[in-house]
């Protein structure tokens, strides 16, 4: 399966398993969602479970914390990661909240997914990668996986959990070894975007890192796209480079990057969010107090710049193997 079929397959499983399980957001029912992932769900469960909803962010959050807080469990699809910040007030206000407010009496059993990054010319509006807000938030999950296995997984443990999950979706390997245009050819680093994907019911358990590529003279710490980008630098540079991937932002793996680290002594990061204030400077701040004392080198990020997203050069703002390349020779060579 490519990640498209592999998120399908999870939402057809819990929603085949539990009756309390249903989807919704714009173009998510008759259309099957603007990328395919709600495809066929409306036809084999229905209207009531499966539906359309109108171009109203903030509507789609809200509705779905009262949904679980009566007691379903609602995965509410937000069409393009750009277009969740007029749902903020729901999330962080309310979802968050909800069980510290309500001393446990309710809770937010919500999963929120969504697109994000870029990789379709999408330009300004529909490339954006706004995750670090979310791990800012206490009461709240943030996942991205980088793999159909794992996104199969981790999108079921979410719909699982009692507490909200916010759930971005890598577009740029949506479909496996390509760009999300379909326009380019199979290149070096995706070709690690594909895996085989059981048909039924399995987890993968949230705030748990992988060892997407074992290493032992720097740790690279990524996620989604940005994990495949960081096993082709390692590649093409024959540097011996360990990829954690992070899968959970938050809560994150902290015990699986200190071992790491501190097995190599030199630590990268890379995301495609602008580089002030990305998830990057948190995971920098919480190696360097783990793992001073075993750092041979300062620290590298590697990210997208600070600037508005580009339409046209967007393979140019992404970190790539080239600038990913680089950063490992800097902490090789310090």
């Amino acid at each position: 399966m490519n990640m498209i079929q592999a998120l399908n397959s999870a939402l057809d499983v819990m929603m085949e398993r539990d009756r309390q399980v249903l989807t919704f957001g714009e173009d998510v029912g008759f259309f099957g969602g603007v990328f395919r992932v709600t495809d066929g769900l409306q036809k084999k469960y229905g209207l009531k479970r499966c539906f359309d909803t109108p171009i109203a962010e903030g509507g789609i959050v809200g509705m779905a914390v009262g949904m679980g807080a009566y007691g379903l469990r609602p995965v509410a699809e937000i069409q393009f990661a750009d277009y969740i910040y007029p749902g903020l007030d729901q999330i962080i206000s309310e979802a968050a909240r909800l069980r510290y407010r309500t001393a446990g009496e309710f809770t937010s059993p919500i999963t929120i997914r969504s697109p994000y990054g870029g990789g379709i010319y999408g330009g300004q509006t529909h490339s954006q990668s706004p995750e670090a807000i979310f791990t800012h938030v206490a009461g709240l999950k943030t996942v991205i996986p980088s793999t159909p296995y794992d996104a199969k997984g981790l999108l079921i443990s979410a719909i699982e959990d009692d507490d909200p999950v916010v759930f971005f979706e890598p577009k740029r390997i949506y479909n496996g070894p390509f760009d999300g245009n379909h326009s380019r050819p199979v290149t070096p680093w995706a070709k690690h975007a594909a895996s085989e994907v059981p048909e039924g019911y399995y987890t993968v358990p949230l705030g748990k890192a992988a060892i997407a590529r074992e290493g032992n003279d720097v740790t690279v710490l990524a996620y989604g796209t940005m994990v495949h980008v960081a096993i082709g630098a390692a590649e093409e540079t024959g540097i011996d480079a360990e990829v954690v991937d992070l899968r959970t932002l938050w809560p994150v793996d902290i015990e699986a990057i200190e071992e790491s680290v501190k097995k190599t002594g030199r630590c990268v990061i890379i995301h495609e969010a602008t580089r002030t204030s990305g998830f990057g400077a948190e995971l920098s701040a919480l190696v360097q107090e783990r793992c001073f004392y075993h750092l041979e080198a300062p620290i590298e990020r590697v990210t997208g710049f600070d600037t508005p997203y580009p339409h046209s050069f967007e393979w140019n703002y992404f970190p790539g193997p080239i600038r990913v390349g680089s950063a490992l020779r800097r902490v090789m060579e310090a």
